[in-house]
């Protein structure tokens, strides 16, 4: 009798976690990780994915300053910027490296600069999304 309560607890577990995107198969369990999706991007994953990555770039090249003091081409710094979309959709900064402070802050400054967005997803629920970017000046 136990052992029949325990199966049934079992398989009632599975299917609520199926429904936030946790797939339980046999000993294998698989969690659905969705993307965040910008504004304005629709279709299928595959496509937001597309998207996202389009947009970002078209966002980074648009809203890039070249700081004051420094003139295109006079400078070959690299500046990677870590950051994530939070469970909010909102870009966080997570870490940078390279460059100068000045050129560090005008990577930063553009990466926030990104729209918020829909949140991406693991397991259904809202989560923190990671991200680099590269900026090389």
């Amino acid at each position: 009798m136990r052992s029949i309560i325990f199966v049934a607890a079992f398989l009632l577990a599975g299917i609520t976690y199926a429904q936030e995107g946790i797939t339980v198969s046999g000993n294998a369990i698989s969690i659905t990780e969705i993307p965040p999706v910008w504004p304005g991007c629709e279709g299928s994953l595959a496509e937001k994915k597309a998207c996202f990555k389009k947009q970002l770039v078209q966002h980074v090249v648009s809203n890039f300053k070249f700081p004051e003091g420094y003139k295109r081409g006079s400078v070959k710094e690299k500046v990677v910027v870590d950051f994530a979309i939070n469970e909010e959709g909102k870009p966080q900064i997570l870490g940078v490296k390279g460059g100068t402070k000045v050129l560090q802050e005008e990577a930063i400054r553009n990466i926030l600069a990104i729209p918020r967005m829909t949140p991406g997803q693991a397991g259904g629920k809202p989560r923190a999304i990671k991200y680099s970017m590269p900026f090389t000046f």
